[in-house]
């Protein structure tokens, strides 16, 4: 398994560059950072932590551009993977978005990783004029389009949400012919089934612990589909404790992700060594 930090960045705290370097200097393998465009002061949207309007940090409305955020690790780092955990594409134009991860992974030398989601604030998302009941739909036309841009010599897209027409590029992703999508997300079967479809893998969600059932429900829809290989499996993880790591090296996990704590960079820098160091013992 691989081991990743999530940096919950923001106009305050360790910027996502030095985050970055720390991690890789430390071991990690993964560096990934959310994505709000902006928060609505008036929501109906409940917060899937907290259950109701009420938000669990004011980072939510603090938060930078994940892909600057990005640019900034990628130019201090030479080996770590860059990730979202979660982006929004439905929030941005689809040709735009691609531009921006291609030239990204181009530069990076093909280290990026795009985590996407359907998008909890269903307010923030009606300001970009996503409909209402459609944002699953047109997510997939975004990813299908994209992988058009990424993959194809002359690139086109006829869908509901995104059109354009016989098109060239460039860059093309460095790794390959497209991004790795992974889609962070309740271990729902309809959630599943999108995935397999849609994308490369499963990311859980916040406190969601008891993963055994989804992910063999995935394996099985992967395979039923003639997907080839396995679906990425990435774990968001509160503290390396328990005899957990067993059971999900067994269950095929990829990656298990950690966060950052909000704290002075002194206390996150010793944060990082306790980590790191608790997760080599796991290993």
């Amino acid at each position: 398994m691989r081991y990743g930090l999530v940096l919950f960045t923001s106009d305050r705290g360790l910027t996502p560059a030095a985050a970055a370097a720390a991690a890789e200097r430390h071991g990690f393998d993964s560096f990934y950072v959310p994505e709000h465009t902006h928060m609505p002061i008036e929501r109906e949207a409940a917060h899937p932590r907290t259950g109701d309007t009420s938000l669990p940090d004011d980072r939510y409305a603090r938060t930078l551009d994940p892909w600057v955020s990005l640019a900034m690790a990628a130019a201090v780092t030479s080996r770590i993977g860059l990730g979202t955990a979660v982006a929004i594409p439905v929030e941005h134009d689809p040709i735009a978005l691609a531009k921006t991860i291609a030239s990204l992974d181009h530069l990076s030398g093909g280290r990026v990783r795009l985590g996407v989601g359907f998008g909890w604030n269903t307010d923030e998302l009606a300001d970009h004029g996503v409909p209402l009941g459609r944002r699953r739909t047109m997510l997939r036309e975004y990813l299908e389009s994209m992988r058009s841009l990424w993959s194809d010599t002359e690139a086109h897209y006829e869908g509901e949400f995104v059109n354009f027409r016989p098109s060239w590029a460039w860059p093309k992703p460095a790794q390959g012919k497209s991004i790795p999508i992974i889609v962070g997300a309740a271990g729902t079967d309809k959630n599943l089934a999108w995935i397999v479809r849609s994308a490369d893998g499963w990311m859980t969600t916040p406190g969601e612990r008891d993963i055994a059932e989804s992910v063999l429900r995935l394996r099985t829809l992967w395979s039923d589909a003639g997907r080839a290989g396995q679906p990425e499996i990435v774990v968001l993880d509160a503290a390396p404790k328990g005899e957990k790591f067993d059971r999900w090296r067994e269950l095929g996990v990829t990656e298990v992700l950690y966060g950052i704590p909000d704290k002075s960079d002194a206390e996150v820098h010793a944060y990082l060594a306790r980590l790191a160091e608790k997760l080599a013992q796991r290993s």
